[in-house]
Protein backbone atom coordinates (compact mmCIF):
# COMPACT_ATOMS: atom_id res chain seq x y z
CA UNK A 1 0.00 0.00 0.00
CA UNK A 2 1.29 3.45 -0.90
CA UNK A 3 2.05 5.77 2.02
CA UNK A 4 2.71 9.44 2.71
CA UNK A 5 6.07 9.87 4.43
CA UNK A 6 7.29 13.01 6.16
CA UNK A 7 11.02 13.03 6.82
CA UNK A 8 11.91 16.11 8.80
CA UNK A 9 14.84 17.59 10.65
CA UNK A 10 16.60 20.79 11.60
CA UNK A 11 18.66 22.65 9.02
CA UNK A 12 21.70 20.71 7.76
CA UNK A 13 20.32 17.33 8.82
CA UNK A 14 20.85 15.91 5.34
CA UNK A 15 17.28 16.11 4.06
CA UNK A 16 18.15 16.94 0.46
CA UNK A 17 20.94 14.36 0.47
CA UNK A 18 18.47 11.72 1.69
CA UNK A 19 15.96 12.72 -0.99
CA UNK A 20 18.51 12.47 -3.78
CA UNK A 21 19.70 9.13 -2.42
CA UNK A 22 16.11 7.83 -2.38
CA UNK A 23 15.65 8.94 -6.00
CA UNK A 24 18.89 7.19 -6.96
CA UNK A 25 17.80 3.99 -5.22
CA UNK A 26 14.53 3.87 -7.15
CA UNK A 27 16.19 4.60 -10.48
CA UNK A 28 18.96 2.08 -9.89
CA UNK A 29 16.18 -0.52 -9.91
CA UNK A 30 14.78 0.76 -13.18
CA UNK A 31 11.88 2.68 -11.63
CA UNK A 32 10.71 6.20 -12.45
CA UNK A 33 10.46 9.01 -9.90
CA UNK A 34 9.28 12.61 -10.02
CA UNK A 35 10.98 15.37 -8.02
CA UNK A 36 9.35 18.66 -7.05
CA UNK A 37 9.85 21.63 -4.75
CA UNK A 38 8.00 24.88 -3.93
CA UNK A 39 8.89 27.99 -5.92
CA UNK A 40 9.29 30.02 -2.72
CA UNK A 41 12.60 28.22 -2.23
CA UNK A 42 14.52 30.41 -4.68
CA UNK A 43 17.91 29.04 -3.68
CA UNK A 44 19.32 27.00 -6.59
CA UNK A 45 16.25 27.89 -8.69
CA UNK A 46 14.83 24.66 -10.15
CA UNK A 47 17.44 22.35 -8.64
CA UNK A 48 17.75 20.35 -5.45
CA UNK A 49 21.23 20.62 -3.98
CA UNK A 50 22.79 18.67 -1.14
CA UNK A 51 25.61 19.85 1.10
CA UNK A 52 27.72 17.07 -0.41
CA UNK A 53 27.67 18.88 -3.75
CA UNK A 54 25.15 16.64 -5.51
CA UNK A 55 22.49 18.52 -7.48
CA UNK A 56 19.56 17.55 -9.63
CA UNK A 57 16.89 19.44 -11.56
CA UNK A 58 13.33 18.98 -10.36
CA UNK A 59 10.60 17.76 -12.69
CA UNK A 60 8.24 20.54 -11.65
CA UNK A 61 7.96 23.52 -9.33
CA UNK A 62 4.97 24.22 -7.08
CA UNK A 63 3.81 27.76 -6.38
CA UNK A 64 1.42 28.70 -3.59
CA UNK A 65 -1.64 28.60 -5.86
CA UNK A 66 -0.77 25.42 -7.76
CA UNK A 67 -2.92 22.32 -7.85
CA UNK A 68 -0.18 19.86 -6.92
CA UNK A 69 -2.25 16.80 -7.76
CA UNK A 70 -2.96 18.15 -11.25
CA UNK A 71 0.74 18.93 -11.75
CA UNK A 72 1.63 15.43 -10.64
CA UNK A 73 -0.95 13.90 -13.00
CA UNK A 74 0.47 15.92 -15.91
CA UNK A 75 4.03 14.77 -15.31
CA UNK A 76 2.96 11.22 -14.53
CA UNK A 77 1.26 11.11 -17.93
CA UNK A 78 4.51 12.30 -19.52
CA UNK A 79 6.47 9.49 -17.88
CA UNK A 80 3.89 6.94 -19.03
CA UNK A 81 3.96 8.28 -22.59
CA UNK A 82 7.74 8.20 -22.73
CA UNK A 83 7.64 4.58 -21.59
CA UNK A 84 5.12 3.71 -24.31
CA UNK A 85 7.30 5.45 -26.90
CA UNK A 86 10.43 3.61 -25.81
CA UNK A 87 12.09 1.49 -28.50
CA UNK A 88 12.10 -1.49 -26.17
CA UNK A 89 8.77 -1.71 -24.33
CA UNK A 90 9.07 -2.42 -20.62
CA UNK A 91 8.03 -5.97 -19.87
CA UNK A 92 6.81 -4.99 -16.40
CA UNK A 93 3.85 -2.60 -16.72
CA UNK A 94 4.49 -1.14 -13.27
CA UNK A 95 7.89 0.08 -14.43
CA UNK A 96 6.21 2.25 -17.04
CA UNK A 97 4.61 4.31 -14.30
CA UNK A 98 5.89 6.66 -11.60
CA UNK A 99 7.07 4.70 -8.58
CA UNK A 100 7.32 7.64 -6.19
CA UNK A 101 6.89 11.41 -5.86
CA UNK A 102 9.63 13.15 -3.85
CA UNK A 103 9.09 16.66 -2.48
CA UNK A 104 11.91 18.86 -1.16
CA UNK A 105 11.31 21.81 1.21
CA UNK A 106 7.82 20.46 1.93
CA UNK A 107 7.34 22.89 4.83
CA UNK A 108 6.55 25.57 2.24
CA UNK A 109 3.53 23.71 0.83
CA UNK A 110 0.08 24.95 1.73
CA UNK A 111 -2.36 22.96 3.83
CA UNK A 112 -4.46 22.19 0.73
CA UNK A 113 -1.40 20.99 -1.18
CA UNK A 114 -0.49 18.58 1.62
CA UNK A 115 -4.09 17.33 1.57
CA UNK A 116 -3.58 16.60 -2.12
CA UNK A 117 -0.39 14.68 -1.37
CA UNK A 118 -2.53 12.32 0.70
CA UNK A 119 -4.96 12.04 -2.23
CA UNK A 120 -2.08 11.17 -4.55
CA UNK A 121 -1.14 8.38 -2.15
CA UNK A 122 -4.62 7.01 -1.41
CA UNK A 123 -6.54 7.69 -4.62
CA UNK A 124 -3.72 7.47 -7.18
CA UNK A 125 -1.73 4.76 -5.42
CA UNK A 126 1.66 6.51 -5.58
CA UNK A 127 3.95 6.82 -2.53
CA UNK A 128 4.98 10.36 -1.61
CA UNK A 129 8.19 11.14 0.28
CA UNK A 130 8.14 14.70 1.64
CA UNK A 131 11.26 16.23 3.16
CA UNK A 132 11.35 19.43 5.17
CA UNK A 133 11.94 21.26 8.43
CA UNK A 134 9.36 21.20 11.18
CA UNK A 135 9.60 24.69 12.68
CA UNK A 136 10.76 28.16 11.70
CA UNK A 137 13.36 30.39 13.38
CA UNK A 138 10.78 31.34 16.04
CA UNK A 139 10.06 27.65 16.85
CA UNK A 140 6.63 27.87 15.18
CA UNK A 141 5.47 25.08 12.87
CA UNK A 142 5.30 25.82 9.15
CA UNK A 143 1.76 25.25 7.77
CA UNK A 144 2.96 22.50 5.44
CA UNK A 145 4.88 20.74 8.18
CA UNK A 146 1.98 20.96 10.62
CA UNK A 147 -0.37 19.35 8.11
CA UNK A 148 2.16 16.65 7.25
CA UNK A 149 2.46 15.86 10.95
CA UNK A 150 -1.30 15.45 11.03
CA UNK A 151 -1.70 13.33 7.87
CA UNK A 152 1.47 11.36 7.17
CA UNK A 153 1.40 7.60 7.52
CA UNK A 154 5.04 7.67 8.59
CA UNK A 155 7.09 10.32 10.42
CA UNK A 156 10.88 10.06 10.46
CA UNK A 157 13.25 12.50 12.11
CA UNK A 158 16.58 13.11 10.41
CA UNK A 159 19.00 14.13 13.12
CA UNK A 160 21.85 16.61 13.28
CA UNK A 161 23.83 18.14 16.12
CA UNK A 162 24.12 21.58 17.68
CA UNK A 163 27.49 23.30 18.03
CA UNK A 164 27.57 22.05 21.64
CA UNK A 165 27.16 18.43 20.57
CA UNK A 166 23.54 17.96 21.65
CA UNK A 167 20.81 17.00 19.21
CA UNK A 168 19.63 20.07 17.27
CA UNK A 169 15.90 20.82 17.42
CA UNK A 170 15.55 24.40 16.25
CA UNK A 171 16.68 26.65 13.39
CA UNK A 172 18.09 29.98 14.53
CA UNK A 173 18.28 32.81 11.99
CA UNK A 174 21.27 35.08 11.57
CA UNK A 175 21.34 38.30 9.53
CA UNK A 176 24.82 39.55 8.80
CA UNK A 177 26.13 37.08 11.36
CA UNK A 178 23.86 38.33 14.17
CA UNK A 179 21.05 36.26 15.68
CA UNK A 180 17.57 37.69 15.09
CA UNK A 181 14.27 36.53 16.54
CA UNK A 182 11.81 38.81 14.73
CA UNK A 183 10.83 38.94 11.07
CA UNK A 184 8.94 37.13 8.34
CA UNK A 185 8.55 33.40 8.68
CA UNK A 186 10.30 32.80 5.35
CA UNK A 187 13.68 34.31 4.48
CA UNK A 188 15.80 32.30 2.05
CA UNK A 189 19.60 32.28 2.42
CA UNK A 190 20.98 35.36 0.65
CA UNK A 191 24.54 36.04 -0.54
CA UNK A 192 24.64 39.72 0.44
CA UNK A 193 26.46 41.82 3.03
CA UNK A 194 23.47 41.34 5.34
CA UNK A 195 23.02 37.77 4.22
CA UNK A 196 20.50 35.50 5.89
CA UNK A 197 21.89 32.26 7.26
CA UNK A 198 20.66 29.64 9.69
CA UNK A 199 22.19 27.58 12.45
CA UNK A 200 20.76 24.33 13.83
CA UNK A 201 20.63 24.52 17.61
CA UNK A 202 19.58 22.48 20.61
CA UNK A 203 16.96 23.92 22.96
CA UNK A 204 19.56 25.00 25.51
CA UNK A 205 21.69 26.95 23.02
CA UNK A 206 18.63 28.46 21.34
CA UNK A 207 17.30 29.78 24.65
CA UNK A 208 20.73 31.13 25.55
CA UNK A 209 20.89 33.15 22.31
CA UNK A 210 17.25 34.29 22.46
CA UNK A 211 17.38 35.33 26.11
CA UNK A 212 14.85 32.66 27.00
CA UNK A 213 12.41 33.61 24.25
CA UNK A 214 10.36 31.03 22.36
CA UNK A 215 8.17 32.20 19.50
Amino acid sequence: MAKLYFRYGAMNSGKSTALLQAAYNYEERGQHVLLAKPTIDTKDADRISSRLGVTREVDFLVDATADIRALFAEHRARVQQQARDALVPDADATRADVACLLIDEAQFLTRDQVDDLLRIVVLDGIPVLAYGIRTDFQTQAFPGSRRLMELAHSLEELKTICRCGRKALFNARLVGGRFVFDGDQVAIDQLTAERVTYESMCAECYLAESGGRLG
